[in-house]
């Protein structure tokens, strides 16, 4: 198995996996190690976890590089955005049922070669790609579906994706910028602890 080929069924079991990681972690301080899952996620691949509560991001965090196994990258990535991610409290026990999981996991990313802005804008399509800006060691990234959540066109998607980095925004037009992008499969509950779906924004 590899990011080519992953099924829906499979999809399923990461997102239980992760809100199963976030639970065991939170409520019994227990990091889980499943054998099966182990074994049917062995393959490298970049992955990121998204929490959700019903006034919006709660946390998200990930591996961008495949640099680790997915299972364990999954487990990781699941417990760092429940109690990691710099920009909220880490969640409490009594939120776990109102919290919707989503995972992403991730291709290989491609640089993009590009002699203007409009042949930048051009490589890009909102939807199927995600972005990861680079200059002067700051970087940023932003998943697929952020650019159709909040309805922005390419240069919108760009200019967010520089304001990650830290960089000004007009800083993907900066020749000494790299811009790579990758895709994602993407799957998530529609509701708490609900039926989890393959995302599709194509």
């Amino acid at each position: 198995m590899n990011f080519e080929n992953i099924s829906d069924e499979d999809g399923v079991i990461l997102v239980q996996m992760a809100r199963y990681a976030v639970t065991e972690y939170i409520t019994n301080n227990n990091k889980i190690s499943e054998q099966s899952f182990k074994e049917k996620f062995s393959f490298n691949a970049g992955v990121f976890v998204t929490i959700n509560d019903k006034s919006g991001l709660r946390g998200c965090i990930g591996f961008p590089l495949a640099v680790k196994k997915l299972s364990d990258a999954l487990t990781n990535a699941a417990i760092s955005a429940s109690t990691d991610d710099p920009r909220f409290p880490s969640v409490k026990e009594d939120e776990l049922n109102d919290l919707v999981f989503e995972v992403t996991v991730l291709s290989d990313t491609k640089e993009i070669s590009a002699n203007s802005p409009d042949e930048i804008i051009n490589s890009i399509k909102i939807g199927r790609d995600g972005l990861i800006i680079e200059k002067d060691f700051q970087s940023g990234l932003l998943l697929p579906q952020v650019p159709v959540e909040y309805n922005w066109n390419t240069e919108d998607f760009l200019k967010h994706a520089c304001h990650k980095a830290g960089l000004p925004s007009e800083s993907w037009k900066d020749k000494t910028t790299k811009i790579s992008k990758f895709q994602g499969v993407i799957f998530r509950e529609v509701l708490p602890n609900g039926e989890i779906i393959r995302e599709k924004f194509q």
